[in-house]
């Protein structure tokens, strides 16, 4: 029987079952690659769904629920505060404090002692975005010269990295037309420790190539994606994210792939205006 197709219901139903699993083990510890298996989505794009669909985080929402729900018992409850933070998830009272503190502005026995106070977190703006509706397209393997980058994304030294790649692009006579410049962000820095986060530059290329130490040659798998054009600034990649799983993923038919997502940079950011930067965003999809 075939696969019955993905749709915004489902995303949705499999969302609840995780969010219903934090609320009813709040005191206990949560494992992500447990919720990631409960929830049946791509694994290697759970955080992203997540957040997307969330508004925030997995592991914030998690961090925001035990807050939340210990602030319902502090003012509905006689419990000792103590006694709420054990039960909610904290490993002990001042754990609670200070991340009840960060977060709504007060103290839990402030809190406490007055009970007309009227504790919310902020609302976060959206950003507004150039971007396109997508196109779907069956992309060819493709050859590529790559670089392998870690740490932040904003700190990354993507200038060397290209210089690189073209060096080597001249070295071994590889230059063709159809050389474009793509990025491989493996991993999102909501979720990765900023000096873990993964990223390959690469250079598609049109004949072969050989490595050259830390220059690698390897070849990226085709299959479905769906393409975004998105004009703009690069510090609103995560936005754009953000748009593309939620407002865009969950309201189709279609279902991740296992597989990173990719970046196509079609201008040179040393000669273009920031805002007129464009950028072509590759969704793995089935």
């Amino acid at each position: 029987m075939a696969e019955q197709p993905k749709s915004k219901s489902y995303y949705q139903q499999n969302l609840n079952k995780v969010v219903d699993y934090i609320h009813n083990h709040l005191d206990t510890k949560i494992d992500i690659a447990q919720l990631a298996d409960l929830s049946h989505f791509s694994k290697f794009h759970f955080h992203r769904i997540t957040r997307a669909m969330l508004g925030e985080p997995i592991g914030a929402y998690i961090t925001r629920a035990r807050i939340e729900t210990a602030a319902k018992m502090i003012r509905y409850s006689e419990n000792q505060i103590e006694q709420i933070a054990y039960s909610v998830g904290f490993e002990t009272p001042s754990s609670l404090s200070k991340a009840f503190k960060n977060h709504f502005g007060v103290s839990p026995s402030a809190y406490r002692k007055n009970k007309k106070l009227i504790i919310k977190t902020t609302n976060i703006m959206k950003t507004e975005l150039n971007i396109k509706k997508p196109k779907i397209l069956d992309i060819e393997d493709q050859k590529c010269l790559y670089y392998s980058m870690q740490g932040a994304y904003q700190d990354l030294d993507y200038g060397s990295a290209w210089e690189k790649l073209w060096a080597e692009v001249k070295t071994q006579k590889l230059f063709t037309k159809g050389i474009n410049h793509i990025g491989l962000p493996y991993d999102d820095p909501k979720v990765t420790e900023a000096d873990k986060i993964r990223y390959d530059a690469c250079l598609i290329i049109h004949k072969d190539a050989k490595p050259n130490e830390d220059v690698g040659v390897k070849e990226l798998k085709g299959g479905k994606f769906a393409v975004f054009l998105y004009q703009g600034s690069y510090k609103y990649f995560a936005d754009v994210y953000n748009y593309m799983f939620n407002e865009w993923l969950i309201n189709t038919d279609y279902e991740l792939r296992d597989a990173p997502c990719r970046e196509k940079y079609i201008n040179d950011a040393r000669r273009v205006e920031e805002h007129k930067l464009k950028t072509e965003f590759y969704i793995p999809i089935k």
